[in-house]
């Protein structure tokens, strides 16, 4: 399993890292740069709106079926047909109230784009489904390709509007929502070709006892989504609505954000592929110590070097990717990369307890991490504007991990890896302190500085042993 488990990690990083990329700094930092950042950051607004509803349109169902097919394959052919006439349901439900928040905060100009991405959500959460049936069936390289052609599509789709006549000289937000409806709805048919070939026979049926029994089963899940969507996207939409230039400020918040995502992008995938692995070895009984370890110093090491980079030439990166880029737009760079290490262990701690089942602890946590971010921004967005959504991300995701960390802990009744720790904390401070001295003494150009200070960081890490490859021969896991 462990040459099987490098394999898939490798494909899926490098597919991405080839597709991904170019679609966030080729595609949408240059639409944000056409359209303007007013427009662009009433768009990040609108779409963070349905993000906070997906509630109503996953209900769990991805992370609740991802473990379930893992754990019990045959039920496919079950779930399948019974589960879609249920997300169809649940769709109209999200459609509605999409409108319904819309309308109370006045967006009613902004209708005609807000439809097409909610329609994107939609078919973005059918295909997230799919994929949960795919990964959980252990066809990791087939999701790892899902996972990065709708944004391969879009590149291609989104690119022709951009820059081919005569869409490029009338190009307009909508566009860009165009062009990734039509990169869904390939990616959707695809995933679903790929899923019923696993089955004898589809069958609809509108059986309302298994239904509820489903909605039962996903709440916790959905429980969950919501409230991470809630801490994560709800910064958005009030810098919108608390600050008189808002939607400017919304758009300095999304360029910065937009390279937080970036470099979510491989915790995101990493714990996509964990989750299914991670529900088999506990269901098996499995120590999942090794795993674990393995995973957090991985996903550091690489978030680490990434991070501190990046807040070493903030600055100059915004100025290179955005037009109306200031030195205020690097200081919020500079804070979400902080955020990005907590992110990332968030995402293996998290996605190894939604592995276990634990999700009502996980809930509370995230509940309080809700109250916590939605009163930070209450009290530091009107003063320190989008500087201050921020600052409450960095204080919001470091008590979010710090509360996963101990959970962990006592779920699975492991002890302080005090030496992991000491890994970590050596490596950081080691690698801020080389950063420094490159920025100090080097005479190259700045991006040939970061570029080189990121791989000596990785090349670091590999020094201090948070990535080991060579760790994995160590590992004994169950092929899935």
């Amino acid at each position: 399993m462990n040459r099987e488990f490098l394999i898939n990690i490798l494909f899926l990083v490098s597919i991405n890292l080839l597709i991904k990329p170019f679609f966030i700094f080729g595609i949408d930092r240059t639409v944000q740069n056409t359209v303007g950042t007013d427009t662009y950051g009433m768009y990040f607004t609108l779409l963070n709106l349905t993000y906070l509803l997906q509630i109503f349109n996953d209900f769990g169902i991805h992370s609740f079926n991802n473990r379930n097919i893992a754990r019990h394959g045959q039920l496919l052919e079950k779930y399948l047909p019974n589960v879609l006439v249920l997300k169809c349901f649940l769709s109209f439900v999200f459609i509605g109230l999409v409108f319904f928040v819309a309308m109370i905060n006045g967006y009613q100009e902004w209708y005609h784009l807000l439809f097409f991405i909610t329609i994107n959500q939609l078919l973005i959460s059918l295909i997230m489904y799919l994929r949960s049936n795919v990964s959980g069936l252990a066809m990791y390289r087939t999701d790892s390709i899902l996972s990065a052609m709708d944004k391969l599509l879009m590149v291609i789709f989104c690119g022709i509007l951009l820059w081919c006549p005569p869409f490029a000289d009338q190009f307009t937000i909508e566009y860009f929502a165009y062009g990734q409806t039509l990169a869904l709805v390939i990616t959707s048919i695809v995933a679903f070709s790929i899923v019923y070939r696993r089955i004898n026979k589809l069958r609809f049926r509108f059986n309302p006892a298994f239904l509820m029994l489903i909605l039962r089963e996903s709440y916790p899940y959905a429980l969950v989504v919501f409230l991470m969507m809630i801490y994560t996207r709800i910064d958005a939409i009030m810098i919108e609505q608390l600050l008189p230039d808002g939607a400017f400020q919304a758009g300095v918040y999304a360029s910065a954000f937009r390279l937080l995502d970036a470099g979510n992008m491989v915790g995101f995938l990493f714990a996509g592929l964990l989750l299914p692995m991670f529900a088999r070895m506990i269901k098996a009984g499995k120590a999942i110590k090794q795993l674990l370890r393995f995973s957090v110093l991985f996903i550091w090491g690489g978030a680490i070097s990434v991070a501190v980079a990046t807040i070493f030439y903030s600055t100059p990166i915004m100025e290179l990717l955005y037009t109306e880029a200031t030195p205020y737009w690097g200081l919020i760079l500079q804070y979400l990369m902080i955020s990005f290490i907590a992110i990332s262990g968030i995402h293996i701690f998290g996605t190894l307890m939604t592995a276990e089942g634990a999700l009502m602890k996980l809930n509370l946590i995230f509940f309080i991490g809700v109250i916590l971010n939605v009163l930070l921004n209450f009290i530091l967005i009107p003063s320190l504007n989008a500087e201050g959504a921020a600052l409450a991300t960095v204080i919001t995701q470091s008590f979010v991990l710090l509360a996963e960390i101990r959970l962990v802990l006592r779920t699975f009744e492991l002890k302080i890896d005090y030496r992991g720790i000491a890994q970590v904390a050596f490596y950081a401070v080691s690698f801020t302190i080389l950063s420094i001295l490159i920025q100090r003494y080097s005479s190259l150009d700045w991006i040939i500085n970061y570029l080189g200070t990121i791989m000596l960081g990785l090349l670091l890490a590999v020094g201090f042993r948070l990535i080991d490859l060579r760790g994995l021969r160590q590992l004994n896991w169950e092929k899935g």
